[in-house]
């Protein structure tokens, strides 16, 4: 017997069974099978069990999978995961018997804010309102750097339905500086749930930041509101509907202050990079780097290219990323992450990750391993599901080592914050 075999007695024999009864003739087969259910099932492209995860299922500690893969190991097998070997914990209820009021809820949590019905009790707004509002959304942004998106979103839409019940009241313009301090609410709660890995709610809220920048007339939020509506696309991994987008927002370029269009010009790069354009996404982020100088607006949303050091090195380096450049990749990561503050917690472990999976390509992965440790302990700290897909990311690009004990020692660490991912 191998170190890696385990005693016939030991094995889940349960999932094994299961698995071969449906036609999956190896671990490796299952997980991919199952991974292909799973996002047609949930529509979800980031749904991902890895090979290394089936193994560990069919042996004799399998542990439990999340809700949303006991959801799809049902859809898949018939079978629910306490039939199929796994250890129940206290506590475990079908989803099947709460499934569609949770579905409810989780509508209603996400749409409570954006959707008040009024009219409402007619009230004096104060003008001075809008600068407080202003105040707090600079606040809410350095909050997102150091918390994530799970500690914020109640606030934040909390503060964005506020505003919306003043807006109904609100005259002249005094209603249309609470219009566009509102979009910038919504865009943030958007993010949040992007961040989060809820699609669904970010495409809604964004959804909700395209109207209200469209209700105030303001040509610079409604592009920025387009360029928010490409972020998701990005995630999606629609370059077309990426570059569509950036390019609707860039129209009418020069009526946009600087940057507006530096946000389109480098999310549009990152389409290119999802179409594998290099030459591409080099000309536009280029182009935003020419632009850099002459950001001098007071708007208080959209930020990123003052407050982030690096800002479209970080963008470029993300698209060679996406373009498998290798050492070219590596290098970059290296002189953005040299100048990153430890303030900016949440950006360095998204950063970090990257990092590894850019030094896996350029098949170096015992760097990429000593560069990942530092990712996990910031992953598990936030709770940024977007810090966790990078790192599954970089699972997937260590697959040539997979049973080499860099690619063992990588697994062990990934465990506690890329199960069920």
């Amino acid at each position: 017997m191998t170190p890696q075999t385990e005693p016939v007695s030991h094995r889940n024999d349960a999932l094994r069974a299961a698995r071969l009864r449906v036609g999956w003739r190896s671990a490796d087969a299952a997980a991919d099978h199952l991974t292909r259910h799973g996002v047609r099932l949930l529509a979800d492209p980031h749904f991902t069990v890895s090979a290394r995860t089936w193994r560990r299922w069919e042996g004799s500690r399998p542990g439990w999978p999340s809700q949303e893969t006991s959801i799809v190991l049902h859809d898949a097998l018939g079978l629910w995961p306490e039939d199929l070997g796994f250890s129940v914990p206290p506590g475990w209820i079908r989803p099947e018997h709460h499934q569609e009021d949770y579905g409810k809820r989780e509508f209603a949590s996400v749409t409570t804010a954006a959707l008040v019905p009024g009219p409402t009790a007619p009230q004096h707004v104060d003008p001075a309102l809008i600068g407080y509002f202003q105040e707090q959304l600079e606040g809410h942004y350095r909050a997102d750097m150091f918390l994530g998106p799970h500690d914020l979103i109640g606030t934040v839409s909390a503060q964005y339905q506020l505003i919306d019940k003043l807006v109904r009241s609100a005259r002249g313009d005094t209603r249309r500086g609470l219009l566009r301090v509102g979009a910038a609410y919504a865009a943030l709660v958007g993010w949040l749930y992007q961040d989060a890995g809820d699609l669904g709610a970010a495409c809604f809220w964004r959804g909700i930041t395209q109207e209200i920048a469209t209700r105030s007339r303001d040509a610079h939020l409604i592009g920025y509101a387009l360029v928010n509506t490409a972020q998701v696309r990005t995630d999606l991994g629609d370059g077309h509907g990426v570059i569509d987008l950036c390019e609707a927002a860039l129209d009418d370029a020069d009526r946009l202050v600087p940057k507006v269009r530096i946000m389109a010009l480098q999310q549009q790069a990152h389409g290119a990079s999802l179409t594998g354009d290099r030459s591409a996404v080099d000309r536009l982020i280029d182009t935003a780097d020419g632009l850099l100088g002459r950001v001098d607006d007071d708007l208080p949303w959209g930020n990123a290219c003052r407050r982030t050091p690096g800002y479209l090195e970080v963008q470029r380096a993300t698209c060679y990323g996406r373009l498998r450049l290798g050492r070219e990749t590596v290098v970059l990561w290296e002189q953005v992450l040299a100048a990153v503050p430890s303030t900016a917690r949440r950006d360095r472990g998204v950063y970090l990750a990257r990092h590894a999976t850019a030094a896996a390509a350029a098949r170096e992965p015992d760097h990429a391993v000593e560069i990942a440790r530092e990712a996990v302990t910031i992953a598990a700290e936030t709770r940024s599901a977007r810090m966790c897909r990078e790192l599954v990311a970089l699972e997937r690009a260590m697959q040539p080592w997979h049973d080499a004990p860099v690619g063992q020692e990588l697994a062990g660490l990934l465990a506690p914050v890329t199960e069920g991912s």
